[in-house]
């Protein structure tokens, strides 16, 4: 895979301008997109089809938790849009996430559409294990609760997780290496961290085992977004290098 379709560039953006603004000065080499709440809240599938209409792919980033018939619902549609990638709270448990695969291929077979891959989000970025306590009451540390709600995503039939990459190396140990691991909190050395707190670098991210990196104001805020692209790209060959 080229460095540049390991980055997907969040549109952490709220109007359609501002996204295509963005979109239009990293593709090329861009050629993947986050769209999370902020964007499809404001703009709807209107941002999706942008995207799509400048032949890239799209990362709907929406996290659903809910019962196992309102998420495969939520799914659905999203197949429908024919977005690439979705996700869904690993949290959520076994019969919730099986829905969700599921929903995903019968709606994408109905349409004749490729299937969006499906995602467990494992434990947010912007927790440490004090705040992940206080949060939720659970006694396993992020790094055992991880690897565990990986290894429940891969039985559900998910195609991968989102995870930081600091946790890459203990998701690897415990599902192998046919599934895909999709990270943000990335944070280039010369970007602020802002509210995530288990980040690393792209590079690290690279040597961690990370398929995708997920990259937001670091390019998205940048003066000159193609440029902070550039250097990302630059880093992640380093790696490719080694």
């Amino acid at each position: 895979m080229k460095p540049e379709d390991r980055i997907i560039i969040a549109l952490d953006v709220d109007t359609l301008e501002k996204a295509e603004k963005i979109v239009r000065a990293t593709t090329p080499p861009a050629t993947y997109f986050k769209i999370g709440s902020t964007p499809f809240t404001a703009m709807g599938p209107t941002v999706v089809k942008m995207v799509k209409e400048h032949g890239s792919r799209v990362f709907l980033d929406l996290k659903w938790h809910d019962i196992p018939n309102t998420v495969a619902g939520a799914v659905a549609a999203s197949a429908a849009l024919g977005v690439d990638m979705v996700n869904v709270h690993a949290a959520g448990g076994r019969e919730m996430m099986t829905a969700a695969k599921k929903a995903a291929a019968e709606a994408a077979t109905k349409l004749n559409k490729k299937p969006p891959l499906v995602i467990g989000v494992t434990v947010l970025t912007s927790f440490d294990d004090k705040s992940y306590v206080e949060a939720t009451s659970c006694k396993k540390s992020i790094s055992e609760q991880v690897p565990y709600l990986a290894e429940l995503a891969k039985e559900s039939g998910l195609d991968g997780v989102v995870a930081s990459p600091k946790e890459v190396p203990l998701i690897r140990e415990a599902v192998g290496k046919n599934f895909i691991i999709v990270t943000p909190g990335i944070r280039p050395s010369w970007a602020a961290k802002g509210d995530q707190k288990r980040v690393t670098t792209p590079a690290d991210a690279m040597r961690m085992g990370s398929d995708y990196m997920v990259i937001g104001r670091p390019i998205y805020a940048a003066d000159d977004p193609a440029e902070a692209l550039g250097n990302i790209i630059a880093e992640i060959e380093s790696v490719d290098e080694l």
